[in-house]
Formats: structure tokens, sequence, C-alpha cells
């Protein structure tokens, strides 16, 4: 009865979240397209028609190719699950390697990555080679995105296969409180990948040049200095080899934090902007934003991984998803119920995601008000007009649809705020105060 009960509730939901976000993805579709034909009246005077038109056209695109994964990605739910296929998988290995219950589960997770990977492959060659091609942002070879390809399966299986055989092994020997020992395990990977990551594996995709010295290594310099903020190094990254958007990020941990420009954004805005844009991802810093959010992962985590452990010792759990428990498979139950539970997971927790979504949006806000404080609201608000146009992010995304995807605020109210903060810095030098 309880396993009857999961694969009603699941195919239920499953059913509710790939509608919802379908429907989502039809209203920012609609709501773009109706709105085309007109710049928002606060950026009429520096974003142009064409501009505009294109951002729309851009995003609707988008959507459209979403509506297709997100279907896809339903159909593969389904097959893996109630059809049987991460069953079939199983009976494949045991087949294969007879008697190596441990082989057979790292084989079964490898070849349900691999297989996933493989049918998402013709729309993300899609997306890169037409969609993104088809408005002027892609600049990647399809040489070079086989060789991205190479290499990240390369680094997929010299540190996922590690890492997923440590779990496996710590949920068939460590007991029913597996989970507690695996999600410290996990905690200490990703801590360590902060480290790791900017120092040999970044490099392994991307160029990292020092910034050179000039007005722009002054500035940020000077910035730093200001905010009491220590940096392993000043880099700029040749993202224009992939693609022609813009960025500018922080990566590492703790005093050995880099602090990365891409070229596209180097050759787009000047060098108020630049220290403006920095001071907003300085702002995550100070405002703890980076240690809050690695926090409410590992909290996640660790609530996700007692899940697990409770889940991994029920019999309706496997039945209920597909997978019939019997002697053959008693050995390989540890990577089974490691897939099923990540297959059903999302299907369960997408209601959350505006709530995430509203807290990643009110951080935005935070980091914009001190980067304000620290640079100027102005040059920020111009440099994300810049990078709105250059991206072709709409400026008229549908409320609903954004509430649930964007990470980021909509770009009329951010611009709003940064506006205000402006107006103030106005009275403030007007009153004989100093500048921010």
């Amino acid at each position: 009865m309880q396993a009857l009960t999961l694969s009603i509730t699941f195919l239920a939901f499953l059913a509710t979240t790939t509608a919802l976000r379908l429907w989502l993805a039809s209203r920012q579709i609609r709501h773009v397209a109706r709105h085309r034909g007109a710049v928002p009246v606060q950026f009429a005077e520096r974003i142009s028609q064409t501009a505009h038109r294109r951002a729309a056209d851009y995003t609707i695109a988008r959507s459209r190719l979403g509506m297709i994964d997100i279907l896809l990605g339903a159909a593969v739910a389904v097959a893996l699950t109630m059809l049987g296929g991460i069953a079939a998988l199983l009976g494949l290995w045991q087949a294969w390697l007879p008697g190596h219950p441990f082989l057979q589960q790292i084989g079964l997770v490898m070849s349900v990555v691999a297989l996933t990977s493989l049918i998402n492959l013709p729309l993300d060659l899609w997306r890169q080679f037409r969609l993104e091609t088809r408005f002027g942002f892609n600049r990647m070879t399809l040489r070079l995105y086989l060789a991205d390809f190479a290499r990240s399966t390369l680094l997929g299986l010299v540190i996922g296969v590690p890492l997923l055989a440590a779990v496996l092994a710590l949920m068939d020997r460590a007991g029913s409180l597996w989970w507690i020992w695996a999600w410290l395990l996990w905690v200490a990977f990703n801590l360590a990948l902060l480290v790791v990551y900017p120092l040999w594996i970044a490099p392994l995709f991307n160029r990292f040049d020092p910034l050179p010295d000039g007005p722009v290594r002054q500035r940020v310099e000077a910035l730093l200095a200001r905010c009491g903020f220590a940096s392993n190094g000043l880099f700029v990254m040749d993202g224009s080899k992939r693609s022609a958007h813009g960025n500018a990020y922080f990566t590492g941990f703790g005093r050995g934090k880099r602090i990365v420009l891409f070229d596209t954004l180097l050759a787009r805005l000047d060098v108020d902007e630049i220290e403006a844009v920095l001071a907003h991802e300085l702002g995550h810093f100070r405002k703890r934003h980076i240690l809050r959010r690695l926090a409410l992962s590992f909290a996640a985590s660790l609530a996700g991984l007692a899940l697990l452990g409770y889940l991994s010792s029920q019999p309706w759990f496997f039945q209920g998803l597909g997978v019939t428990l019997d002697p053959l498979t008693s050995g390989s139950t540890s990577a089974v119920a490691l897939l099923l539970f990540f297959v059903a997971l999302p299907v369960f927790t997408f209601a959350l995601q505006p709530v995430f979504t509203r807290l990643s949006r009110r951080d935005e806000f935070e980091a914009d008000a001190w980067a304000a404080e620290q640079s100027s609201a102005a040059r920020l608000g111009s440099a994300l007009v810049k990078l709105y146009e250059d991206n072709a992010a709409t400026l008229t995304p549908d409320p609903l649809h954004s509430a649930f995807y964007d990470s980021h605020p909509p770009a009329a109210q951010r611009i709003a705020r940064l506006a205000a903060a402006t107006r103030n810095e106005g009275r403030h030098e007007l009153t004989g105060g100093a500048p921010a």
C-alpha cells in the first residue's frame, strides 16, 4: 500500500510540476512578446528599440527551448523510475559483473549519469551552436566544445568516482547513521573544492592572466584597500573565446580569494563602472552572503541525507519508484536508493524555489546598497544597464516566472533603487558631505 501511494504521489507531483513549469514558461513568452514593442520608460534613454527587441526575442527563444527541456526531463524521470530504467541498468551490470556488488553500484550510477548526459547533448548543442549563434553570443568552435566535453568527463571520473565510491562505502558499512559521515565527507569535499577549483580546475578551461597595470588595476586595488579586503590576485579570464557574455566574480576561500574579470567585461565597461560592479561583489562578502548561502546549502544537504538514510531502509521506497527488491538487488540497494532519491527530489521540492529566489534577491539588493556606499550608485546603475543590453536580458520579465526562477531582482526594480541612491548621493554632495 505504501509503495502504491508513493507511485501515485510521485506521478501526481511530476505531472503538476511539469505542467506548472510549462505554464510559467508560456507566461514568460506571452508577457515578453506583449512588451516587445516598447522600451520601458526608465530605460528609454539608454536602451535602443533594436536592443530591446533583440533581448525579447532571445528570451522567447530560450524559453521555448526550455519547454522542450522540461518535457524531456519529465520523460527521463518516468523512464528511469516507473518504466524500470534503473532496474534494467542494474540487471545489465549484475550480468556483466556477477559477484561484485560494489562495482555494480558504481557502474550503475556512472551509466545513469552518462545516459542522461547523452540524452541532453542534442539540446545543449542546439543551444550553443544555433540559439547562441543566432543572437551573436557564441564564439565557441565545435572543436573547443568537444575538448571541453572531454575535459569535463575526465574530471568527473577523476573527482566524482572516488567521491561516489566513498559515499557508497559509507552507506554499506557505516551503519544506520551513515548519512552523518557522508555529510561530513560532503562538507569537506566542498570546502576543499573552493580552494582547488581556482588554482587547478578553472585553468584547465580558461586562461587567467594577471590584470595589467593601469587605471583599472589602480582603481580596483584602491577599492580593496578601502574595504579592507585581502585577495590572492586580480585576473582577466579569456571568456571571449567561448561567449560574448560578460561577467566578473570572486572565487576561492579565505585569503586565497581571487578576483576574476571577463575580458568581455573590460572591453565594455569604463573604470568607474568596473569599480562599482566589483564593489557589488565585495558586498556579498561583507554582508556574509557567501557564508550564509554555504551554511544553508550544508543544512539542506544534511536534511536531505537524513531523509535518504530513512528511505534507503524502506522497501516501499524502492518498489514505489519502479525497483522491485529481490535477492539479486540486495547487494546494490545503496546506489539504487541514491539514484531514485536524486531523480525524485526535484519533483517534490520545486514549490520551494520561490523561497530561495526571494532570499537571493534580498542579498542582491543588500550588495547593491553596499556598493552604492563604497563606490557610486550611478555608475553601478549604468554598468548594469550595459550588461542587460550586452547579455540580451529582458527588461520585462513575467512577474510570476521571475519570482520562481530569477535569482536577481528584475531590472526595473534594481535600477529604481540605484536611482534613488543616486539622488541621495547628489543631495549629500550639495550639503557639503564627502561623496560615497
